[in-house]
Protein backbone atom coordinates (compact mmCIF):
# COMPACT_ATOMS: atom_id res chain seq x y z
CA UNK A 1 0.00 0.00 0.00
CA UNK A 2 1.43 3.36 -0.96
CA UNK A 3 1.52 6.10 1.60
CA UNK A 4 0.23 9.54 0.70
CA UNK A 5 2.52 12.46 1.27
CA UNK A 6 0.61 14.94 3.46
CA UNK A 7 2.79 17.77 2.11
CA UNK A 8 2.12 17.00 -1.55
CA UNK A 9 -0.01 19.49 -3.48
CA UNK A 10 -3.47 18.11 -4.27
CA UNK A 11 -3.90 16.70 -7.78
CA UNK A 12 -6.90 17.40 -9.96
CA UNK A 13 -7.93 16.24 -13.41
CA UNK A 14 -10.36 19.09 -13.87
CA UNK A 15 -9.48 21.05 -17.02
CA UNK A 16 -9.43 24.84 -16.72
CA UNK A 17 -12.55 26.61 -17.92
CA UNK A 18 -12.10 28.37 -21.25
CA UNK A 19 -11.55 32.10 -20.97
CA UNK A 20 -10.93 34.92 -23.41
CA UNK A 21 -7.22 34.10 -23.42
CA UNK A 22 -7.80 30.43 -24.31
CA UNK A 23 -9.86 31.18 -27.41
CA UNK A 24 -7.09 30.35 -29.84
CA UNK A 25 -7.32 32.31 -33.05
CA UNK A 26 -6.54 30.33 -36.17
CA UNK A 27 -6.71 30.93 -39.89
CA UNK A 28 -10.26 31.36 -41.23
CA UNK A 29 -11.75 27.93 -42.00
CA UNK A 30 -14.32 26.83 -44.55
CA UNK A 31 -17.37 25.17 -43.03
CA UNK A 32 -20.08 22.93 -44.52
CA UNK A 33 -22.83 24.67 -46.48
CA UNK A 34 -25.51 23.64 -43.97
CA UNK A 35 -23.83 25.61 -41.20
CA UNK A 36 -25.52 28.73 -42.51
CA UNK A 37 -28.69 27.33 -40.95
CA UNK A 38 -26.77 25.85 -38.03
CA UNK A 39 -25.50 29.25 -36.87
CA UNK A 40 -29.08 30.44 -36.49
CA UNK A 41 -29.91 27.38 -34.39
CA UNK A 42 -26.81 27.96 -32.26
CA UNK A 43 -27.80 31.59 -31.80
CA UNK A 44 -31.26 30.58 -30.61
CA UNK A 45 -29.66 28.14 -28.15
CA UNK A 46 -27.63 31.02 -26.68
CA UNK A 47 -30.82 33.07 -26.42
CA UNK A 48 -32.58 30.29 -24.50
CA UNK A 49 -29.82 30.29 -21.88
CA UNK A 50 -30.90 33.75 -20.62
CA UNK A 51 -33.99 34.98 -22.53
CA UNK A 52 -34.98 37.66 -20.03
CA UNK A 53 -31.56 39.35 -19.92
CA UNK A 54 -31.19 39.00 -23.69
CA UNK A 55 -34.48 40.82 -24.28
CA UNK A 56 -33.64 43.49 -21.70
CA UNK A 57 -30.24 44.15 -23.28
CA UNK A 58 -31.64 44.31 -26.81
CA UNK A 59 -34.40 46.72 -25.74
CA UNK A 60 -31.92 48.95 -23.90
CA UNK A 61 -29.61 48.86 -26.92
CA UNK A 62 -32.34 49.91 -29.34
CA UNK A 63 -33.51 52.70 -27.01
CA UNK A 64 -29.94 54.04 -26.81
CA UNK A 65 -29.57 53.92 -30.58
CA UNK A 66 -32.92 55.66 -31.12
CA UNK A 67 -32.06 58.43 -28.65
CA UNK A 68 -28.60 58.97 -30.15
CA UNK A 69 -30.05 59.07 -33.66
CA UNK A 70 -32.17 62.07 -32.65
CA UNK A 71 -29.08 64.11 -31.80
CA UNK A 72 -27.76 65.58 -35.09
CA UNK A 73 -24.01 65.56 -34.38
CA UNK A 74 -24.01 62.33 -32.40
CA UNK A 75 -26.00 60.47 -35.05
CA UNK A 76 -23.21 61.10 -37.55
CA UNK A 77 -20.63 59.35 -35.40
CA UNK A 78 -22.89 56.52 -34.20
CA UNK A 79 -20.96 54.11 -36.42
CA UNK A 80 -17.93 54.73 -34.20
CA UNK A 81 -19.52 53.27 -31.08
CA UNK A 82 -21.60 50.53 -32.72
CA UNK A 83 -18.70 48.01 -32.60
CA UNK A 84 -18.32 48.75 -28.88
CA UNK A 85 -21.88 47.59 -28.21
CA UNK A 86 -21.44 44.63 -30.57
CA UNK A 87 -18.35 43.61 -28.62
CA UNK A 88 -20.43 43.58 -25.44
CA UNK A 89 -22.88 41.14 -26.99
CA UNK A 90 -20.02 38.94 -28.21
CA UNK A 91 -18.49 38.88 -24.72
CA UNK A 92 -21.88 37.94 -23.33
CA UNK A 93 -22.12 35.02 -25.78
CA UNK A 94 -18.67 33.83 -24.76
CA UNK A 95 -19.58 33.92 -21.08
CA UNK A 96 -22.86 32.08 -21.69
CA UNK A 97 -20.96 29.43 -23.63
CA UNK A 98 -18.64 28.99 -20.65
CA UNK A 99 -21.53 28.58 -18.22
CA UNK A 100 -21.41 32.05 -16.74
CA UNK A 101 -24.36 34.38 -16.25
CA UNK A 102 -25.31 37.11 -18.68
CA UNK A 103 -26.02 40.51 -17.13
CA UNK A 104 -27.13 43.94 -18.26
CA UNK A 105 -23.53 45.01 -17.69
CA UNK A 106 -22.46 42.93 -20.68
CA UNK A 107 -24.08 45.51 -22.94
CA UNK A 108 -21.43 48.04 -21.86
CA UNK A 109 -18.52 45.59 -21.50
CA UNK A 110 -16.95 46.92 -24.69
CA UNK A 111 -16.45 50.29 -22.99
CA UNK A 112 -14.19 48.62 -20.41
CA UNK A 113 -11.71 46.76 -22.64
CA UNK A 114 -10.15 47.47 -26.03
CA UNK A 115 -12.49 50.43 -26.46
CA UNK A 116 -10.02 52.36 -28.61
CA UNK A 117 -9.55 49.49 -31.03
CA UNK A 118 -13.30 48.93 -31.25
CA UNK A 119 -13.87 52.61 -32.03
CA UNK A 120 -11.10 52.25 -34.61
CA UNK A 121 -13.12 49.48 -36.28
CA UNK A 122 -16.12 51.79 -36.38
CA UNK A 123 -14.00 54.65 -37.78
CA UNK A 124 -12.54 52.50 -40.56
CA UNK A 125 -15.97 51.11 -41.40
CA UNK A 126 -17.41 54.64 -41.50
CA UNK A 127 -14.57 55.80 -43.77
CA UNK A 128 -15.22 52.90 -46.15
CA UNK A 129 -18.93 53.77 -46.20
CA UNK A 130 -18.06 57.34 -47.19
CA UNK A 131 -15.86 56.06 -50.03
CA UNK A 132 -18.69 53.87 -51.29
CA UNK A 133 -21.16 56.78 -51.14
CA UNK A 134 -18.76 59.10 -52.97
CA UNK A 135 -18.25 56.56 -55.75
CA UNK A 136 -21.97 55.81 -56.00
CA UNK A 137 -23.09 59.43 -56.17
CA UNK A 138 -20.17 60.29 -58.46
CA UNK A 139 -21.43 57.74 -60.98
CA UNK A 140 -25.00 58.98 -60.61
CA UNK A 141 -24.10 62.61 -61.14
CA UNK A 142 -21.76 61.88 -64.05
CA UNK A 143 -24.45 59.86 -65.84
CA UNK A 144 -27.36 62.21 -65.25
CA UNK A 145 -28.82 60.44 -62.23
CA UNK A 146 -28.60 63.62 -60.13
CA UNK A 147 -32.05 64.62 -61.40
CA UNK A 148 -33.56 62.03 -59.06
CA UNK A 149 -32.43 64.19 -56.11
CA UNK A 150 -32.67 67.68 -57.61
CA UNK A 151 -35.99 67.50 -59.43
CA UNK A 152 -38.79 69.41 -57.72
CA UNK A 153 -41.52 67.52 -59.55
CA UNK A 154 -42.11 64.10 -57.90
CA UNK A 155 -42.94 62.55 -61.26
CA UNK A 156 -39.72 63.83 -62.80
CA UNK A 157 -37.74 62.50 -59.84
CA UNK A 158 -39.40 59.11 -60.20
CA UNK A 159 -38.56 58.98 -63.90
CA UNK A 160 -34.96 59.96 -63.17
CA UNK A 161 -34.70 57.10 -60.69
CA UNK A 162 -35.51 54.71 -63.51
CA UNK A 163 -32.74 56.14 -65.68
CA UNK A 164 -29.45 54.34 -66.38
CA UNK A 165 -27.31 56.76 -64.36
CA UNK A 166 -29.25 56.23 -61.16
CA UNK A 167 -29.55 52.48 -61.61
CA UNK A 168 -25.86 51.94 -62.45
CA UNK A 169 -24.80 54.07 -59.50
CA UNK A 170 -27.03 52.06 -57.15
CA UNK A 171 -25.72 48.74 -58.48
CA UNK A 172 -22.10 49.84 -58.12
CA UNK A 173 -22.79 51.09 -54.61
CA UNK A 174 -24.38 47.76 -53.67
CA UNK A 175 -21.47 45.82 -55.16
CA UNK A 176 -18.99 47.89 -53.14
CA UNK A 177 -21.01 47.60 -49.93
CA UNK A 178 -20.85 43.81 -49.89
CA UNK A 179 -17.07 43.55 -49.27
CA UNK A 180 -17.27 46.42 -46.77
CA UNK A 181 -19.91 44.60 -44.73
CA UNK A 182 -17.89 41.38 -45.00
CA UNK A 183 -14.84 43.15 -43.58
CA UNK A 184 -16.89 44.53 -40.69
CA UNK A 185 -19.06 41.50 -39.82
CA UNK A 186 -16.65 39.66 -37.48
CA UNK A 187 -14.31 42.55 -36.67
CA UNK A 188 -15.87 43.53 -33.29
CA UNK A 189 -15.72 39.92 -32.07
CA UNK A 190 -12.13 39.47 -33.27
CA UNK A 191 -10.97 42.67 -31.55
CA UNK A 192 -12.90 42.09 -28.32
CA UNK A 193 -11.95 38.43 -27.86
CA UNK A 194 -8.32 38.54 -29.02
CA UNK A 195 -6.11 41.20 -27.46
CA UNK A 196 -3.37 40.88 -30.06
CA UNK A 197 -5.63 41.53 -33.07
CA UNK A 198 -5.54 45.06 -34.41
CA UNK A 199 -8.17 47.00 -36.33
CA UNK A 200 -6.90 46.41 -39.85
CA UNK A 201 -6.03 42.77 -39.15
CA UNK A 202 -9.50 42.15 -37.71
CA UNK A 203 -11.19 43.53 -40.82
CA UNK A 204 -8.90 41.53 -43.10
CA UNK A 205 -9.64 38.33 -41.18
CA UNK A 206 -13.36 39.06 -41.22
CA UNK A 207 -13.30 39.54 -44.98
CA UNK A 208 -11.37 36.32 -45.52
CA UNK A 209 -13.69 34.40 -43.22
CA UNK A 210 -16.71 35.57 -45.19
CA UNK A 211 -15.09 34.89 -48.57
CA UNK A 212 -14.21 31.31 -47.59
CA UNK A 213 -17.81 30.71 -46.53
CA UNK A 214 -19.73 32.67 -49.13
CA UNK A 215 -22.29 29.90 -49.78
CA UNK A 216 -23.11 29.28 -46.09
CA UNK A 217 -23.46 33.04 -45.67
CA UNK A 218 -25.76 33.24 -48.69
CA UNK A 219 -28.03 30.62 -47.13
CA UNK A 220 -27.75 32.38 -43.76
CA UNK A 221 -28.73 35.70 -45.34
CA UNK A 222 -31.76 34.28 -47.15
CA UNK A 223 -33.07 32.53 -44.03
CA UNK A 224 -32.48 35.61 -41.88
CA UNK A 225 -34.33 37.76 -44.40
CA UNK A 226 -37.36 35.49 -44.23
CA UNK A 227 -37.22 35.43 -40.43
CA UNK A 228 -36.91 39.23 -40.37
CA UNK A 229 -40.13 39.58 -42.37
CA UNK A 230 -41.92 37.19 -40.04
CA UNK A 231 -40.53 38.95 -36.94
CA UNK A 232 -41.72 42.33 -38.23
CA UNK A 233 -45.34 41.28 -38.79
CA UNK A 234 -46.49 41.22 -35.12
CA UNK A 235 -45.71 44.92 -34.50
CA UNK A 236 -41.94 44.19 -34.51
CA UNK A 237 -42.33 42.02 -31.39
CA UNK A 238 -40.65 39.10 -33.11
CA UNK A 239 -37.39 41.04 -33.00
CA UNK A 240 -37.27 40.49 -29.24
CA UNK A 241 -36.33 36.91 -30.13
CA UNK A 242 -34.77 37.36 -33.56
CA UNK A 243 -32.44 40.14 -32.41
CA UNK A 244 -30.70 38.04 -29.74
CA UNK A 245 -30.75 35.02 -32.06
CA UNK A 246 -28.98 36.98 -34.79
CA UNK A 247 -26.35 38.27 -32.37
CA UNK A 248 -25.81 34.76 -31.04
CA UNK A 249 -25.52 33.42 -34.58
CA UNK A 250 -22.76 35.94 -35.31
CA UNK A 251 -20.82 34.62 -32.33
CA UNK A 252 -21.47 31.00 -33.33
CA UNK A 253 -20.14 31.69 -36.83
CA UNK A 254 -17.08 33.44 -35.42
CA UNK A 255 -16.31 30.50 -33.11
CA UNK A 256 -16.58 27.95 -35.90
CA UNK A 257 -14.67 29.87 -38.54
CA UNK A 258 -11.88 31.49 -36.54
CA UNK A 259 -11.15 29.51 -33.37
CA UNK A 260 -9.39 26.20 -32.99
Amino acid sequence: MSEENPYQAPQSNVEPEMSAETLTLGNPQSVPVGRGMGWIGDGFSLFKMAPGIWIANVVIFFVIIMVLSLIPVVSLIMNLIMPVFMAGFMLACRDLEQGEEMTVGHLFAGFKQRTGALIGVGALYFALLIVVMVVMFGIMFSMGGAEAFMAEDPMAAQQAMMGPGFMIGMLVGLALMIPVVMAYWFAPALVALHEDVGVVEAMKLSFMGCIKNIIPFLIYGIVMMVLAIVATIPVMLGWLVLGPTMLGSMYAAYREIFTE
